[in-house]
């Protein structure tokens, strides 16, 4: 058997399957062992062509140009990074190669980087691809013993070119545009714009929103405070005339009230589900402060140098069946690694993250067993904040639920109807991680929880106490934060795509940061 060409996205990656392959020496750009020989891109060694390299017509902006439509758009070594194409390229046409690996990062802006390099050096060789999850020596080996056909992935190598393309187009075309239209150098694209826009029409709402002034009142019954709801076909505690919130608290002074109803149910509240990128980047902007590319390089680096975190650039929240069995094993190991879950009883509940139809490239993020051997004190400040979230969140997702029983009292009094709302917990199940995580963060405001109301039954009648006035002025939309727009790019359009779309909203997990970086950086 002749030599086989394994292609890694970076370096990093590249000897890290080296030292798994026993490719120890090192050569031009490779490292080389037995019939193995590991090279690796550096990100993007190929892109598409510009205009002007199309056709010398384009190097001046004109209406008379658009819209550049050309039936295919060729591909380009990028300058900064020729070299290590030519190493690539060499490595791969050479007579004694005769079998390739794609091992670029098992998504699609990996299969991307892989075929543009493969189509532009010309290489007609078959070749295998290495799908793996986790940067672990066991996973690679495992990734080694399962390698498929690269045909297996040809569909969504033709996803990551027609995202590639349709970039190209609308970003070209509509940039010139819009440049030559405002006389103003703008940069459109087929996901910032949309995403700008979202931010645009939040800023008009706020600027035009016009605050109105209302009023609450509560009745205190001494062990019992009730809320006014107006009635309508939402009830609402927000009473329009101020006037008429102090008419309702004089008309009620010195009454005494009546219990209506008094309800007591039981309550579940199911687990968490697992962190897909999206979700860990809107939780570690909204609890750590972090923006969604900061959180994105900390767990890729997670991933690839300290293999303490899975892939991080998913979709999913699920994992796949075939973990079930070793879960329990990785869920001690988590929970004894982690400072803020001490004298708390864990379990495992491996069938609440199990679902293989809901897996789509990855599964979801989560801890590594490789955890048991990396230092976590000795782990910068943000990696190691990173991590103990992904942990807490798997901990969380296998937990038990939180159960308690909520009451909901409603007391008339001079025909006036309060209510209130109680809560009395009966087992923590996951809250308690959740709780001790949020105190062990200094700076995390802990989840507002209702009190527990006394014992009170239908018919009882209660002397009031005092009614309190409380005015206020309707608020404007909030301002975007990461977290919330993360969100929003997430949701956007979902209620016209149809049901059994692959993707929704706008970008993927692993763009989104990209873009809000891109638009903060063109300001």
């Amino acid at each position: 058997m002749g030599r086989t060409v394994v292609i890694a996205e970076k370096p990093s990656v590249g000897r890290d399957i080296a030292r798994v392959l026993g490719c120890q020496s090192s050569g031009r750009g490779c490292l080389t062992g037995g019939d193995w020989v590991v090279t690796w891109a550096v990100g993007h060694l190929v892109t598409l062509v510009e205009p002007d390299e199309l056709d010398e017509k384009y190097k001046r902006w004109s209406f008379d140009t658009l819209p550049i439509l050309p039936a295919e758009i060729p591909l380009k070594v990028i300058a900064s990074s020729r070299d290590q194409f030519a190493v690539v390229r060499n490595l791969i046409n050479a007579p004694e190669t005769d079998r390739l690996i794609c091992a670029t990062d098992a998504g699609r802006e990996g299969e991307l980087i892989f075929r543009y390099i493969y189509e532009k050096a010309g290489c007609k060789k078959p070749f295998d691809r290495l799908w793996i999850s986790s940067m672990t020596d066991e996973a690679i080996q495992e990734g080694f013993r399962a390698i498929r056909s690269g045909s297996d992935y040809d569909g969504l190598y033709r996803s990551a070119q027609c995202r590639s393309q349709a970039d190209w187009l609308v970003g070209m075309n509509a940039s010139r545009a819009f440049t030559l239209r405002y006389d103003a150098l703008l940069s459109v694209g087929r996901v910032q714009t949309p995403t700008l826009a979202i931010l645009v029409k939040r800023r008009k709402e706020i600027e035009d929103f016009k605050p109105e002034e209302y009023a609450t009142v509560t009745a205190d019954f001494g062990d019992y405070r009730g809320m006014y709801f107006r009635e309508g076909l939402e009830p609402d505690t927000h009473i329009p005339k101020i006037d008429d919130a102090k008419a309702l608290a004089a008309q009620i002074k010195g009454q005494t009230g009546t219990v209506i109803s008094a309800e007591t149910a039981r309550r579940r509240d199911l687990p968490p589900q697992l962190y897909d990128l999206t979700s860990l980047q809107r939780d570690a902007n909204r609890l750590l402060g972090f923006t969604a590319d900061k959180t994105l390089k900390l767990a890729q680096s997670l991933y690839e140098t300290r293999k303490a975190l899975t892939y991080p650039r998913t979709d999913s929240r699920y994992l796949t069946s075939d973990m079930a069995e070793s879960l329990p094993v990785l869920v001690n190991l988590v929970a004894n690694a982690m400072p803020f879950r001490k004298g708390i009883a864990i379990s495992c509940d491996a069938a609440q993250v199990i679902n293989d139809k809901k897996v789509t490239d990855h599964h979801a993020v989560i801890p590594t067993r490789n955890l048991q051997n990396a230092d976590l004190s000795g782990l910068p400040v943000g990696e190691r904040m990173i991590l103990e979230l992904v942990a807490l969140r798997l901990l969380c997702a296998v937990a038990e639920p939180h159960t308690y029983s909520e009451t909901t009292v409603t007391v008339e009094c001079a025909g006036a109807e309060f209510t209130a709302k109680g809560k009395t917990v009966k087992r923590p199940g996951w809250r308690a991680l959740d709780t001790a995580y949020r105190s062990a963060l200094k700076n995390a405001e802990p989840e507002a929880e209702d009190k527990a109301l006394p014992e009170l039954t239908e018919g009882q009648t209660l002397p009031l106490s005092g009614a309190a006035v409380k005015e206020g002025k309707t608020s404007p939309p909030k301002h975007f934060t990461e977290d919330t727009l993360l969100s929003a790019m997430e949701t956007a359009g979902k209620e016209n795509m149809p049901e059994d779309a692959e993707r929704k909203g706008l970008g993927t997990p692993a763009t989104r940061a990209g873009i809000l970086e891109k638009l903060v950086s063109t300001g």
